[in-house]
């Protein structure tokens, strides 16, 4: 069996993870790859039911959702996390489990994503009943060499998926997709590359 792929989709909280992960998995199941999206809230419901999203707890969290990652892959399932991940160190751990490995930085103002919120962290945090938010109390470590950049706040999630899409295709690691050429035209993008659409 080969080895599948994995995407790591990781920017702050609310800079569109969740919305470009649905869009890559849809995109992908047209072309014949079923995906599985590893969410982070999805997954601490099973992992750390009741989190207090501290230091120890996340090193315990990421370890465990790295290496879920990594035994779906190497069963030749595609993998997307959508996780925060604000830590490099945890992003790297996968990308070392994980062979057909593609770190995408999900970039956005903070000034956007707090007001998109849509989840109420900053909102939570601003209350006082949070001091543990990535890139606002905590620190939010950004990928040094991503294979793929997109920026939410000037790309729609049709078009940040197809970028992920076409850093994927350029690796080679959509050999068992149907004809990706046809599944995934080339998106509108104006020349100062964004598509006049955005995930706000």
């Amino acid at each position: 069996m080969n080895t599948a792929f994995a995407v790591w989709l990781t920017g702050l909280p609310a800079s569109g993870k969740s919305t470009i992960a649905r869009e890559l998995r849809a995109s992908l199941a047209r072309a014949g790859l079923e995906a599985e999206v590893l969410e982070s809230d999805a997954v601490r419901k099973v992992i750390t039911p009741a989190p207090t999203y501290f230091r120890e707890e996340r090193d315990l969290f990421y370890r465990a959702l790295a290496f879920c990652g990594g035994r779906l892959a190497a069963h030749g399932v595609p993998v997307i996390f959508d996780a925060t991940a604000n830590r490099r160190e945890y992003r790297n751990l996968a990308r070392t489990l994980i062979p057909h490995f593609l770190e995408a930085a999900v970039m956005c103002p903070l000034d956007v994503c707090r007001q998109r919120d849509r989840k109420g962290t900053y909102r939570k945090a601003a209350e006082g009943k949070s001091t543990t938010v990535p890139g606002l109390q905590e620190s939010y470590d950004p990928p040094l060499a991503p294979e793929v950049t997109v920026d939410t706040s000037l790309l729609s999630p049709e078009a940040a998926a197809a970028r992920i899409i076409e850093a994927l295709h350029e690796r080679g690691y959509l050999k068992a997709a149907r004809d990706i050429q046809e599944e995934f035209p080339s998106m509108p993008i104006k020349a100062d590359g964004t598509d006049g659409r955005s995930l706000v």
